[in-house]
């Protein structure tokens, strides 16, 4: 259990640094991408941003348990442990949900798109973290 948690800290922290340096770079280069979150859909009053910025951790800590589980079936060095775990969590998790809210939210595929591919890169990052300290 130690271990896991360990290695949902440090992939958590990471996570973090990535997602607010990805946020501050992305709206930089792509700003009409940004333009579509002023819709009533997203809640921009402050009220929960706690919870946004802790999804780095509550991510980390679930692919960590997940990591622990199934680590025995991503064979090779940790870099392509990392990808695999990444590929795999994009295709059975995310990929779903991704289908579901385009479906059924007023979003364009461009922001579900980036949504896809910034839950497949962190999964990746996570991966390949877990593969080093928890072989």
């Amino acid at each position: 259990m130690k271990r896991i948690l360990f290695a949902g800290l440090i992939a958590g922290c990471i996570l973090f640094v990535l997602s607010y340096g990805s946020l501050y770079l992305a709206v930089k280069y792509f700003p009409s991408l940004f333009t579509e979150y002023f819709n009533p859909l997203f809640n921009s009053d402050g009220s929960r941003d706690v919870l946004f910025y802790l999804h780095a951790f509550v991510f980390s800590f679930s692919l960590s348990w997940f990591w622990d589980r199934f680590k025995g079936m991503f064979k090779g060095y940790f870099i392509l442990r990392g990808i695999e775990f990444g590929l795999v969590y994009a295709f059975i998790a995310l990929l779903p949900v991704m289908w579901i809210s385009f479906s059924a939210l007023d979003i364009t595929i461009a922001m579900v798109s980036s949504w896809f591919i910034y839950g497949l890169v962190q999964a990746t990052l996570a991966g390949m973290v877990f593969a080093k300290i928890n072989p």
